[in-house]
């Protein structure tokens, strides 16, 4: 079934795109499919977007709860409308706004429940009569409309097919976000062509706008207006929830609607649509839309005969271009924290940055193939810091949600300064690191500076806080030795070894300090409470390990490599109940290694740090293999804007970046025969892997530029200057490779 409905997909859309010629050497889209992970727990996005774009275009279905955070969830059948902001792949909700439905008869106004969609302007649907593909989505409705999406970076572009007979209606709905909770609306007629109006909001996001023109290219005999579903008048409305129903002057079968979307204004969403969408072409906005997402996919080619994995690992270089998401107008402004405009000339501000996810292999990724935008994401996090005082957290169009521990952008601004771009002031970055790490209403920061600690009977969640702050802070005093700092080095250095603190040598733990210094009892590093326990979506177990900053440090704490490897092993092996309040992120489990959820994602690759290379591989190749599939619920936990298909990225080059600041790449098992990365500035790197098979998964020998390289990982610096990498790979173990002390990968400071 999975088979044949994928070869429906494809010939569905190689018709769509017919016209799409200027690709290249090959269609990489063809090889996207948007369905995986929109089942299971994924949460990914499905509709029509550009690369890192503004709007996401796509279906919406009635919000059920945590699995619908995208508003869109596989297992569904009634739609609701085709918004233009979503989500992919979050453990939170939000966004849905200005949402848009066509459909025939009577003027209806409620979306009606899951239940029950009688009388509501609500349509079910079934997935064969749906199409999606980068930067496009389809769909026959039950009700007898197709709807066509495509999208530019700020504009929506939608294209309705109607049945011969019956009234036809387009609802434009402001009430309705997904999840969230509408405050201030606001719509109205502007001439028989155009619409503006906005919606304000308040969910996860502290305070969230949006402004929106609609554009259509028939002429609108009326609209109708509603306050919370009750008729309020014609062609205006402003109230708290507010809908308008479009009727049309003239029988018709087709319609055109461009809508653009701002932070700052009506007036400049509609400059965005005459910027980005001036014309009434769909097929060629889809054309030139399809391009980018060509141009992005192609930035990793490979060779391979397996099919399915060529077709898990393109759509996984799609999601992770879904976010962080452009957050600014064709002239330069947008809505910062504190709700003031600004405007930036000098580069592109983004946002919807899930940072203490995308902070450990997402944006290492978008060193390597995403380096034009590397220095706008740094200025958009920096900008943000003035808006608000500290770095951000999990910033979501135009608000803090101060969502997850740590300051997660401080590794992401030290490893772009360490790996050399130049694009942002270091200077003004590191004072916004420092004065983050010091900001006085950081959770549990100020117990960090009195006690170098966060007692668990004063903080909830106090353990993976601190934890996390010590990655962070290793991140500021790398940047400071560089910069010459030695005070603020020595400093945060030292905050960097703070994770010891946490470290219960008699039982081999990290384990939970009360205030008075003493350890946590009884203590079950097993348990698992959500948002009331002592770590963040996890165990004692998986924390246990969760120093990817400085795993020579923790090997130590084990007392040496024995030791360490021993209870790595046994990570991998024990099971145990998490308890009822686990939290339901903590999936993908090996023993206790949870795949699905970020603080174990770098763990596999530790055992490189004992000399034990080909258990890491042993691992890597186990979980590519089993918890990454081509089915909608193949991503094995939440998408997370990008993570979790970073890791997949990453590992399949046969690298990963343990320590996210350092600029090292620790080996695994490469995963395809060949694959060649363009770098940037006319660069490629090539990676071949010798004697490639299913069984060879570890690595024998590997040469670098055409000579032999013995150690475990790879700078880099060896990769951005271009050349290649070749693996030779076998069915046992080398455990030579990388095994020296010479040769294993380091943490060292810059």
């Amino acid at each position: 079934m999975k088979k044949y409905r994928f070869l429906t997909l494809l010939l569905m859309l190689s018709v769509v795109f017919a016209t799409c010629r200027d690709l290249g050497d090959e269609d990489y889209t063809l090889f996207v499919d948007p369905y995986i992970g929109s089942g299971g727990h994924g949460h990914v996005f499905v509709g029509a977007s550009a690369p890192f774009g503004a709007v996401q275009l796509g279906p919406n279905n009635i919000h059920k709860g945590w699995d619908w955070c995208s508003g869109y969830h596989y297992s569904d059948s009634i739609l609701i409308g085709f918004s233009h902001t979503h989500l992919s792949g979050t453990g939170c909700t939000e966004l849905g706004d200005v949402m848009l439905m066509p459909y025939l008869g009577d003027v209806r106004t409620s979306i009606g429940n899951q239940n029950n969609i009688d009388g509501a302007y609500s349509s079910y649907y079934r997935h064969e009569n749906e199409a999606v593909a980068p930067g496009y989505y389809s769909l026959e409705m039950e009700n007898g409309v197709k709807v066509e999406l495509t999208a530019s970076e700020r504009v929506g572009f939608h294209k309705y097919l109607f049945p011969k007979d019956g009234e036809r209606h387009v609802m434009i709905n402001l009430k309705d976000g997904n999840g969230d909770r509408a405050v201030d609306t606001y719509i109205k007629l502007i001439d028989e062509y155009t619409v503006e109006g906005h919606r304000f909001s308040k969910a996860w996001s502290p305070y969230h706008e949006v402004y929106f023109t609609l554009k259509s290219d028939k002429p609108i005999a009326r609209l109708l207006v509603f306050e919370d579903d009750e008729p309020v008048g014609e062609n205006e409305a402003k109230g708290r929830a507010s809908k308008g129903v479009l009727s049309f002057k003239e029988p018709l079968n087709k319609i055109h609607i461009k809508t653009g979307i701002s932070s700052v204004s009506c007036a400049n969403a509609a400059a965005n649509i005459e910027a980005e969408i001036p014309h009434w072409d769909f097929d060629k906005t889809l054309s030139q839309t399809k391009k980018k997402w060509n141009d992005e996919l192609s930035k990793v080619k490979l060779e391979t005969k397996d099919g399915v994995a060529k077709r898990i690992f393109y759509t996984a270089m799609y999601h992770a271009c879904i976010a962080p998401t452009m957050y600014c107008d064709v002239n330069g402004e947008f809505r910062g924290n504190d709700r003031k405009v600004y405007s930036d000339k000098g580069f592109v501000n983004y946002s919807t940055f899930s940072l203490w996810d995308t902070y450990r292999t997402a944006h290492e990724l978008y060193t390597l193939i995403q380096p034009e935008r590397v220095n706008d994401f740094v200025n958009s996090m920096l900008g943000i810091f003035d808006q608000q005082g500290k770095l951000p957290i999990w910033p979501l169009v135009g608000g803090e949600t101060n969502q997850m521990p740590g300051y997660s952008a401080v590794p992401v601004i030290a490893d772009a300064y360490l790996k050399g771009f130049t694009g942002f002031d270091a200077e003004r970055a590191f004072n916004a690191m420092k004065t983050s790490a010091t900001y006085p209403r950081q959770n549990g920061v100020n117990y960090v500076m009195e006690k170098s600690y966060i007692p668990c009977d004063k903080v909830y969640e106090a353990t993976s806080i601190g934890m996390e702050y010590a990655v962070d802070d290793w991140g500021i005093a790398a940047m400071a030795k560089r910069m010459g700092k030695d005070d603020d080095f020595e400093y945060f250095a030292r905050r960097a070894n703070y994770y010891k603190m946490y470290f219960d040598t008699s039982i081999s733990f990290i384990r939970p300090r009360m205030d008075d210094g003493s350890w946590r009892t009884p203590y079950n590093p097993i348990k698992s409470e959500h948002y009331t326990g002592d770590f963040c979506e996890g165990t004692g177990w998986q924390y246990t390990f969760f120093v990817p900053h400085d795993p020579e440090g923790l090997i130590e704490l084990f007392g040496g490599d024995e030791k360490f490897e021993i209870k790595l092993d046994s990570l991998f092996t024990v099971t145990g109940d998490m308890g009822e309040k686990a939290s339901a992120d903590i999936t993908g489990l090996i023993g206790q290694y949870a795949h699905g959820n970020e603080p174990s994602h770098h763990v596999a690759y530790l055992y490189g740090f004992a000399g034990r290379q080909w258990k890491t591989a042993e691992k890597v190749r186990f979980i590519l293999d089993e918890f990454y599939t081509d089915k909608h619920d193949g991503i094995i936990g939440n998408e997370d804007c990008g993570q979790m298909s970073a890791w997949y990225i990453m590992s399949c080059f046969g690298f990963y970046p343990v320590n996210p600041s350092n600029g090292i790449y620790v080996f695994g098992s490469p995963r395809f025969e060949k694959m060649s990365i363009n770098v940037g500035q006319g660069k490629t790197f090539e990676i071949e892997t010798v004697n490639h098979s299913a069984e060879n998964i570890y690595i024998q020998s590997v040469e670098l530029n055409g000579k032999a390289y013995n150690k475990g990982y790879i700078r880099h610096s060896d990769i951005v200057n271009g050349g290649s990498l070749k693996y030779v790979m076998g069915n046992k173990a080398n455990p030579d490779f990388g095994s020296s002390i010479d040769d294993r990968p380091k943490s060292f400071l810059f």
